[in-house]
């Protein structure tokens, strides 16, 4: 359902269906790793800017933060009460966003997890969410025809 490049281009890791996170060899394709914790299908997977974390956004309405190196799940973001589809990490690595089919952008503190922010305004499910390159907007695109750019403070 989702793939994503590491920051060094030397890893991609991917979503999918199967509830599963892998971790694959950029030259090689081999599969070197496979993240389980999810109870439902994983729709979007991102690197941090360093390339030391991976997240992702679940039909089990969390998103969680996972140790890129040894694959470790080491925290589980609630507070969705939809499906989280998109996920992405700010420019600088200190927040994350994700959107949900609870029509909603939350704003997440990337090192102790806690919710910092809910945006409301969509009217539909939210599908694909972004940070401007200097952090300092998000952009979410919705299935209510909009697109909303939002002041990140």
């Amino acid at each position: 359902n989702s793939v994503a490049y590491s920051p060094d281009g030397k890893y991609i890791v991917s979503g999918s269906y199967d509830k599963t996170i892998k971790i694959w060899d950029a030259n090689t394709g081999e599969c070197l790793k496979t993240l389980e914790g999810h109870s439902r299908e994983v729709w979007s997977v991102a690197y941090s800017p360093d390339g030391t974390k991976i997240i992702s956004g679940s039909e089990d309405e969390t998103v969680k933060i996972w140790d890129a190196n040894t694959g470790q799940c080491l925290k589980t973001l609630k507070g969705h009460s939809g499906y989280v589809w998109p996920v992405a990490y700010s420019p600088d690595g200190t927040k994350i966003i994700s959107g949900s089919w609870d029509e909603t952008v939350k704003i997440w503190d990337a090192n102790t997890g806690e919710c910092l922010k809910t945006l409301k305004g969509h009217s539909d499910h939210v599908f694909s969410v972004a940070f401007s390159p200097d952090g300092t907007k998000i952009i979410s695109r919705s299935l209510d025809g909009t697109t909303k750019i939002w002041d990140a403070e």
